[in-house]
């Protein structure tokens, strides 16, 4: 276990974790957990913000996950910057920072354990692209709330189907933790904030862009319904070189299917997109009719 600067905790290990946890909640302390993969930028740091709010103890968690990782997508490349990461959740005043290796997590391997399966809808948006996401995004959320056992965990709108799927396997398994949900943060042009962006030249920088103005041209569509608010939010993709859309949809927040065309209220436009080699997504909620 690693001491840092005003009382943050680097704990390597799930033994050294439970014994500091078991030690602040006999004090009568409740516990908040962030979970991340670590390349924290203002988005995670909102999480964090707010889960202080939330509880006595802040748990954050750094852990790039392999199980959510697919054949020829980033998991080597993800950005890795711990020291950075824990300095600045150092100055948000951070109680323990988690930061296991992958032996300690997955001790006999991940593909080869039990797994939790995310059911049909962690097979649809970000799961049809990327096959058994959603399955290893659970199972390490899941083995986090065991280790950790918070009373509530925050995490970001920007992965609404992610938010989604923990929320409903919280309730399906009736584990006793509170989900909390932040909204998104976004660069002043209105980008979302995201570990990936980094990966993004100038120029690909600026073709991100055409993301957040989909939604708005959703947006302003939605009073005609949803058919025309998706032919507006798909026809703001244009001819955008080295920007390929992988999916567009408008889904009644509540299940996450897609709303038919007599729909009216609330619902959630997802947008995910290949800007160059680097995948974005964003969302918003949209009033229709």
């Amino acid at each position: 276990m690693t001491e840092v600067a005003a009382g943050t905790r680097v704990v390597p290990t799930i033994a050294a974790l439970r014994a500091t946890l078991a030690e602040r909640r006999a004090g009568g302390a409740s516990v908040a957990l962030v979970p991340t993969m670590g390349a924290l930028h203002d988005g995670h740091l909102a999480l964090v913000r707010r889960a202080r709010e939330l509880a006595d103890v802040v748990v954050v968690s750094i852990f790039v996950n392999p199980l959510q990782f697919g054949p020829g997508e980033d998991l080597a490349r993800y950005p890795r910057s711990l020291d950075a990461d824990v300095a600045a959740l150092t100055a948000l005043g951070v109680d323990t920072v988690f930061a296991p290796h992958v032996d300690e997590m997955y001790p006999r391997g991940g593909a080869g354990g039990t797994t939790v399966h995310a059911g049909p809808i962690g097979s649809r948006y970000e799961g049809a692209s990327r096959p058994g996401h959603f399955d290893g995004m659970l199972t390490v959320v899941a083995k986090l709330f065991g280790i950790v056992l918070p009373d509530v965990a925050v995490f970001g709108q920007k992965d609404a189907q992610q938010v989604f799927l923990v929320s409903r396997m919280v309730a399906d398994l009736d584990l006793p933790v509170r989900i909390e949900t932040v909204p998104i943060v976004r660069e002043p042009d209105g980008l979302a904030r995201s570990s990936r962006n980094r990966y993004l030249d100038a120029e690909q920088r600026r073709a991100a862009l055409v993301l957040v103005e989909s939604l708005r041209a959703a947006d302003a569509a939605a009073s005609a319904g949803p058919s025309e608010l998706l032919a507006e939010g798909v026809a703001a993709f244009g001819d955008h070189d080295g920007v390929t859309l992988d999916y567009f949809v408008v889904v009644d927040p509540d299940t996450l299917l897609p709303v038919p065309d007599d729909y009216r209220g609330r619902a959630l436009v997802l947008v995910a997109a290949l800007v160059g080699s680097t995948r974005l997504i964003d969302n918003a909620f949209v009033e229709i009719g």
